[in-house]
């Protein structure tokens, strides 16, 4: 049966056993080590929490195909995998906290950002979502709410790896950072999104951040008209700031409220469009890892393609689409 994603401040249950479940994710040893990674120092445990943030750190840094081109498309970004290649993150994130919650009806909620964005800038920085009983505050480090930075605690939340300006990973122990619209003043509004499910086309030439189209809009490198980027979700990203700014971005639990609700917006696209996608898998060989038909690499072993999650609903469904 298909489990219902719901918005983390419309349903309680669901805020609190996200809460614990990342908890739980984060103590649980993943059984790999850190010097399997490459990272300096003592080997020590990854969490499996922790092993989603390395995956993010690995497909930010992989260029697909290989080149010399900083802005080029990798991985999970910057082209037009990218809304596939988080969907199955976030399914496998999914699957993992229904088993560590012991619920198979578990569904991943979502942070509905662009009500937020049209609050006031003020208001946006004490948000619901921002409460101790949700995701906490801002500082570095983070003091308030349940992933705060407590002294002496050793089941405070702590991070663990990151990713460096170099674009390596590197060992620590810490707590989180944000800092709220110190790298853009304000979020998304409604208007944006309903702005960018009216582009009819996924994406198009070149096939990255200068591409036209809904991907590059929603993924946040090309924005409204009168407006500039980050937008959406890149604007969300560098908004919250801190943990969520660098390739280890799924240091913050935010993240996956972030993603999930930009999940949800193409899952609109989808049942407008016919759940169009592009390139085909015809496309030529410099578009490897973002045509239809192309693997996507997970740690967890095989993964699936974007042609396999254009269609989730036996899967999940979201409580209310944009």
């Amino acid at each position: 049966m298909a489990v219902v994603r719901k918005n983390i401040l419309s349903d309680t249950i669901v805020r609190d056993n996200f809460i614990r479940g990342v908890k739980l994710l984060k103590a649980e040893d993943s059984g790999r080590r850190t010097n399997q990674f490459g990272i300096p120092g003592p080997a020590r445990v990854v969490s499996t929490y922790d092993l989603f943030v390395v995956w993010h750190h690995i497909a930010m840094t992989t260029a697909t195909p290989v080149s010399n081109n900083p802005g080029g498309r990798n991985a999970a970004h910057r082209g037009p995998v990218f809304l596939p290649w988080h969907r199955v993150m976030l399914m496998l994130l999914e699957q993992n906290l229904q088993r560590v919650l012991g619920d198979a009806n578990f569904g991943l909620p979502y942070w509905d950002w662009a009500a937020d964005g049209d609050l006031s800038p003020a208001q946006q920085r004490t948000a619901a979502i921002w409460a101790a009983n949700c995701m906490g505050g801002q500082g570095a480090p983070v003091a308030t709410g349940p992933f705060a930075h407590r002294a002496g605690d050793p089941a405070a939340w702590r991070i663990r790896i990151v990713g460096t300006s170099t674009g390596q990973l590197a060992a620590v122990d810490r707590g989180m950072r944000r800092m709220f619209a110190g790298g853009t003043p304000s979020l998304p509004r409604r208007a944006h999104v309903a702005n960018a499910l009216n582009l009819n086309f996924y994406d198009g030439p070149n096939w990255d951040s200068g591409s036209q189209g809904f991907r590059n809009r929603i993924e946040g490198w090309t924005a409204d008209t009168n407006e500039s980027a980050p937008w959406l979700h890149n604007r969300v990203h560098v908004w919250v700031g801190g943990d969520m700014s660098p390739t280890s971005s799924p240091n913050d639990p935010v993240f996956y409220l972030n993603h999930c609700n930009a999940d949800r917006v193409w899952e609109r696209w989808l049942t407008r469009y016919n759940r169009a996608y592009a390139p085909p898998q015809t496309a030529p060989g410099s578009l490897r890892g973002h045509r239809i038909d192309d693997g996507i690499a997970s740690p967890f072993g095989a993964s699936m393609t974007p042609r396999q999650v254009l269609n989730v609903g036996a899967v999940y469904s979201y409580d209310v689409l944009p």
